[in-house]
């Protein structure tokens, strides 16, 4: 017998969540939030032939729909807490229920997320969670603090999830071993969020985000929210061998520079600051790498300046992905 919208819910979605009042159920649920703390949150929207391939692996789509969000939390310096999910389906199929629930709701119980509700619909497949986090009342990691003089730093290495779409598009997968492959897709389809680092730099970062659309877009919002420019060197920008020899053509290079589906942290922090900074990202067993400087604010009309090995500013068009350009 099909199963009924309430069915899939109470098999596929309802879990026990501690510090919970009232969950997964009624009309609303129930949180207690920690004295003193300002709850964090965010929403995002994943939709198929958009977001991801038709036919994507269940479990792999699964845990990306939640680490997108989790890698919004790491960028405020919040501890994730609770989400809520609301899916429309085209059609209730158990066997991709059930992969997409087991790779949720691991990385749920990875990052100690309770999910407490959500909503499920027919129509095209649309994933869609608000999640919420705690943070101590000011200690925000915000992207209107960059200052002149800041340090600019990224988390891990850029461009492998660029490269793998533009691979997956038919574009180059010629020459790549297995593993160079597996590589490059697991970080498209399983990206790391950046939690701990997000909440050791609580205290030490002036400024942070996430980068999603691209480092230069979203680099470029630290700027336009803080008023200042930003100059990065492209021969610092931290990139596995194989990204860094394909960033030679000149789709390589959008991609490393604008290339969306990293969720590294870029965050800025004080010169002062880097022995902190370096500590933070020890105990968070996570590679940082400085790649630039925050300026007072430029004329120009581009708020990132890359400079080449000389230090001449490149001439770079793609500044990263917008939905409707």
């Amino acid at each position: 017998m099909a199963l009924s919208e309430f069915d899939l819910i109470r098999r596929y979605f309802t879990h026990g969540a501690r510090g919970v009042t009232l969950g997964v159920g009624d009309d609303a649920a129930l949180v207690r939030v920690g004295r003193g703390a300002e709850l964090a949150v965010s929403a995002d929207m994943l939709v198929e032939g958009r977001h991801f391939l038709k036919g994507a692996d269940p479990a792999l789509l699964g845990h990306k729909t939640l680490a997108v969000n989790l890698s919004d939390m790491a960028a405020m310096g919040a501890r994730p807490r609770w989400a809520t999910l609301a899916i429309a389906l085209p059609k209730v199929d158990e066997a991709w229920l059930g992969g997409f629930s087991r790779g949720f709701m691991a990385l749920a119980r990875r990052y100690s997320v309770a999910l407490i509700g959500g909503d499920t619909t027919r129509g095209p497949l649309t994933l869609s969670v608000q999640i919420m986090g705690e943070v101590p009342p000011g200690k925000a990691l915000r992207r209107d603090g960059a200052k002149a003089g800041d340090d600019i730093w990224v988390s891990g290495y850029l461009g492998e999830a660029a490269m793998a779409l533009e691979m997956i598009g038919g574009r180059g997968w010629r020459g790549l071993s297995r593993d160079d492959r597996r590589t490059l897709e697991e970080r498209l389809h399983a990206p790391t969020p950046r939690v701990a680092l997000g909440l050791a730099l609580r205290g030490i970062a002036h400024s942070a985000i996430d980068v999603s659309d691209g480092l230069l877009a979203d680099l470029g919002h630290i700027c336009e929210r803080s008023g200042v420019s930003a100059t990065i060197e492209w021969e610092a920008i931290p990139a596995i061998p194989l990204v860094r020899a394909h960033a030679q053509t000149d789709s390589g290079a959008r991609g490393l520079l604008s290339g969306g589906d990293d969720y590294e942290l870029c965050f800025t922090a004080s010169p002062r600051r880097r022995a902190a900074v370096m500590a933070a990202a020890a105990r968070s067993r996570v590679r940082v790498t400085m790649i630039g400087r925050i300026e007072r604010k430029a004329r120009s009309p581009a708020p990132v300046t890359v400079l080449d090995s000389v230090g001449r500013a490149l001439k770079v068009k793609a500044r990263g992905y917008d939905h409707f350009r």
